[in-house]
């Protein structure tokens, strides 16, 4: 067991409202057993961006140790993941001209190609996240996914591109350092929970995920098993908590449990006669408030959110595309009657994502919640970033070993035929002279 302690990939999900330090392992079926999960609520986030860096400090310091006590073992490198209003993605496209003497299209070409992507220009202060590619094109042949060992000239690639403002990912690498962490890499949060909550029939047909926090709403959509669109709108749940303390002049702790208990994204549907009874502030006298009131206070705001979703579904062009219509997860998903809301609002066909799609069968059930979609995904997400990773070295070691026992690896063989060619030139010019 002593090797398989070690064999474990960790998480911290810095959110809005709580930063949880999570670890898992992967079993013999490729599903995800969480090893150790602790949280805390997060007091130095606004809106997914890290404002007071003590504070967070102190929070991710929490958790982290509570994660590893419940393990047994001490972190060294996590994946972190990033959300905030300052991500934005663009599409684009390279290529690369081959050597027409190469015999196939190599996974090497392939990583030339995203490192190309890596050096398109972006505005002062940002920098790139993630190169997702969406698609290939060898010789002009269209829609091809992997293009390994294919032969063609000029290959192309359509690129979706994450950039992220520079001083965000910053202040998170700093937190998590003051730690004694290392991160291994910034995760966009929506794709992390895309991994955790999406099927594959559903990336295939069409999707949007949507997951719903406490400071933002992050959205990924799919179509053709390839992420299309990736989104950060700077409200979530916090505002709708907001709206609650505004609208009946209450604390806000009063107002997160007045939504969390009797709350309803439907005001139509909500009860005329019930109403929830308010303790004053300080001995002054109680409020009643009806369940109508709370739930039309939610509705209109939950509605802004939805449109905010849908406007930025339509900017990708997928819309009339996703034939599995929408997902959402986070804590924002609990709300009640949100689905029927969002049906309604869209047209699209929804449903409550939970993060159970790859966890082990025996998963603990405080784990199987929306509100941890993001943090199993990083972990997931995690595996994919090292098993890539563990390709490049391995491929790097064979070149290394291909070049140290001396065998004739392209360049070299060109290299030697120059060296034969000038020898023999030689020679001859030497025999007409004598």
């Amino acid at each position: 067991m002593s090797n398989r302690k070690n064999d474990y990939v960790a998480a911290i999900d810095i959110g809005t409202t709580k930063i949880v330090a999570i670890a898992g392992r992967k079993n013999e079926q490729g599903k995800l057993d969480v090893l150790g999960m602790a949280k805390t609520p997060s007091k130095g986030v606004k809106r997914g961006v890290v404002l007071n860096i003590e504070e967070t400090v102190h929070a991710i310091r929490t958790v982290v140790e509570e994660a590893q006590a419940k393990l047994g073992v001490k972190f060294g490198n996590v994946f972190v993941g990033i959300a905030g209003q300052h991500i934005r993605s663009v599409r684009n496209r390279g290529y690369i001209n081959r050597d027409p003497d190469q015999e196939e299209i190599s996974r090497e070409d392939i990583i030339a190609l995203i490192d190309d992507m890596r050096k398109i220009h972006v505005d002062v202060g940002e920098e790139i996240i993630h190169v997702l590619p969406q698609d290939f094109i060898v010789d002009n042949e269209t829609g091809v996914k992997n293009p390994v060992g294919m032969s063609g000239h000029r290959l192309e690639g359509n690129f979706h591109i994450v950039i992220g403002q520079t001083a965000s990912a910053r202040n998170i690498e700093k937190c998590v350092r003051k730690v004694g962490l290392n991160i291994h890499q910034l995760v966009l949060e929506p794709l992390a929970s895309a991994e955790a909550v999406l099927t594959d029939d559903e990336k295939e047909a069409g999707v949007a995920l949507v997951d719903i926090g406490g400071g933002t709403t992050d959205i990924a959509v799919y179509y053709d098993n390839v992420i299309r669109h990736t989104a950060v709108i700077p409200f979530g749940g916090n505002v709708v908590t907001n709206d609650i303390k505004e609208g009946c002049s209450i604390l806000l702790r009063q107002a997160e449990s007045l939504k969390m208990q009797f709350g309803s994204a439907l005001g139509d549907i909500a009860q005329d006669d019930k109403v929830v009874t308010i303790p004053g502030i300080s001995g002054r006298e109680p409020k009643e408030i009806s369940f109508k009131s709370l739930a039309y206070i939610i509705q209109s705001r939950m509605e802004e959110i939805i449109d905010a979703v849908t406007f930025e579904i339509e900017s990708s062009g997928y819309l009339d595309k996703l034939a599995a219509g929408m997902v959402l997860t986070g804590g924002g998903a609990l709300l009640r009657h949100l689905s029927q809301l969002v049906k309604f609002r869209t047209g699209l066909d929804v449903r409550v994502g939970l993060p159970n799609e790859q966890l082990a069968g025996d998963a603990d059930q405080e784990v199987n919640q929306p509100m941890y979609s993001t943090s199993v995904g990083l972990v997931l997400k995690g595996y994919e970033i090292l098993e890539q990773q563990q390709q490049r070295s391995r491929m790097t070691d064979e070149e290394t070993e291909e070049q140290e026992a001396g065998e004739e690896t392209p360049v070299r063989k060109g290299l030697i035929e120059t060296l034969k060619n000038a020898f023999t030139d030689m020679f001859e010019e030497k025999g007409a002279s004598m």
